[in-house]
């Protein structure tokens, strides 16, 4: 029992020594590896940042592409064709990028670089659309052959509001090709600021008087030769109306390269109201376009009304007239008298009166009248003998007119 009890014992000691042995070790390797691990740690840190400074540039370059909408140098508006050239009855696609948010925009092909305006563009096959929040557009546009020869372009610009237009050169194939024609000797005249509306309405336009303006505006001369006296186009359209041009002479001189300021009057018909839209042409080329709102002539308004309570009223007047002019006459041939006529003298205070109401002197008058007169049927007297009273309020014949005598009297 002693030898087992010391086998066990020695074999227990001997392993706790081991233990003993084992334990110092790693606690002498402990802070060494932990020194290692912080070491390699650091090392991934440093390589995981020198990583993202690295991609960094080009991750701002995914994660933020370019705008799509962004608008044009200087601000101008742009277009782009998809295609720069094609044939009579193909499709191309026009985009565009910096024009202003919800503008209408015209689409045209036009020939000779549009030099002669709108004339020279295929206007029967041209679109309109309205641009983005954005200021784009996107929109197929047909080709056709404008009436004039290329040089051709496609151009768009605002149909309302700030003008504003851009043109693309494109290629209409089998469509004919001619030189550009010269620019004369009278310079080549431009817009170089907003035109605006001077002037006011007065009462006769309140009345359906034309109304009168004056357009202002800034012209510049772009070419080598002076613009003497030049020739310019006035025009005002309402609605869908064509324009109604007319010519004015502008008594002056652009020189070359310099800028004047021109006023040319514009005139409406007389009754004219509503939106109208005052357009400058000179050379063929419309050169700038102007609203006008003008209100509407209420005093035309207000004179029909008055004509419609006048007119009935005296038409019921001069029917009146006539009806009194109509009325049938009294018995003895005369019409009654009004109150406010003259009478003869002397009969002036019993007009008033009615035939029992005679006074007593005219009551003498009258008799002695009637006994004066001379008796019996068919002699002058009987015109005088008319029944000037009533039974019961003629005098009574036992009235003596004699004065009585006085007492005592023979």
């Amino acid at each position: 029992m002693n030898g087992e009890t010391g086998a066990g014992t020695g074999t227990a000691t001997g392993a706790g020594t081991e233990t003993g042995m084992a334990t110092g070790a790693g606690g002498a390797a402990g802070p060494a590896a932990r020194a290692g691990r912080r070491v390699r740690r650091r090392v991934v840190a440093v390589l995981v940042l020198c990583a993202a400074l690295a991609s960094a540039p080009l991750a701002g370059a995914v994660a933020v592409p370019a705008a799509p909408y962004a608008p044009a140098a200087e601000g101008e508006p742009t277009v782009h064709l998809s295609q720069k050239e094609a044939g009579k009855g193909g499709r191309l696609t026009v985009t565009g990028r910096g024009w202003r948010p919800e503008a209408l925009l015209t689409l045209l092909i036009c020939g000779q670089n549009m030099i002669g305006g709108t004339n020279a563009c295929a206007n029967g096959d041209g679109r309109a659309v309205t641009t983005d929040a954005h200021g784009a557009f996107h929109k197929r546009l047909p080709v056709a052959e404008p009436p004039k020869p290329c040089p051709c372009v496609v151009h768009v610009a605002t149909v309302t509001g700030e003008a504003a237009d851009a043109d693309a050169a494109f290629k209409v194939a089998g469509h004919p090709v001619a030189p550009l024609p010269q620019e004369g000797a009278g310079g080549r005249l431009t817009v170089l600021a907003q035109p605006r509306l001077a002037g006011s309405s007065g009462l006769l336009t309140w009345f359906g008087a034309p109304a009168q303006r004056e357009l202002t505006l800034t012209i510049g001369n772009l070419g080598s030769a002076p613009a003497r006296n030049p020739v310019f186009q006035v025009g005002t359209s309402h609605g869908v109306f064509a324009t109604e041009w007319e010519e004015q002479q502008w008594r002056g001189t652009v020189p070359a390269g310099k800028k004047v300021e021109v006023r040319l009057p514009v005139e409406l018909p007389a009754g004219a109201h509503g939106d109208y839209l005052v357009s400058l042409k000179y050379g063929g080329k419309v050169l700038a376009e102007q609203p006008w709102g003008v209100g509407r002539p209420w005093g035309v308004t207000l004179f029909w009304v008055l004509l419609c309570v006048v007119v009935p009223t005296a038409v019921f007047r001069i029917g009146m007239a006539l009806v009194d002019r109509m009325r049938p006459r009294r018995a003895g041939g005369t019409r009654r008298r009004t109150a406010g006529r003259t009478h003869p003298a002397g009969g002036t205070r019993a007009a008033g009166r009615r035939p029992g109401e005679a006074g007593i002197g005219s009551r003498i008058r009258n008799r002695t009248a009637g006994e004066s007169s001379t008796a019996g049927p068919g002699t002058p007297g009987d015109s005088a003998a008319l029944p000037w009273f009533t039974p019961d309020t003629a005098p009574s014949t036992t009235t003596s007119t004699e004065r009585p005598t006085s007492k005592g009297s023979a």
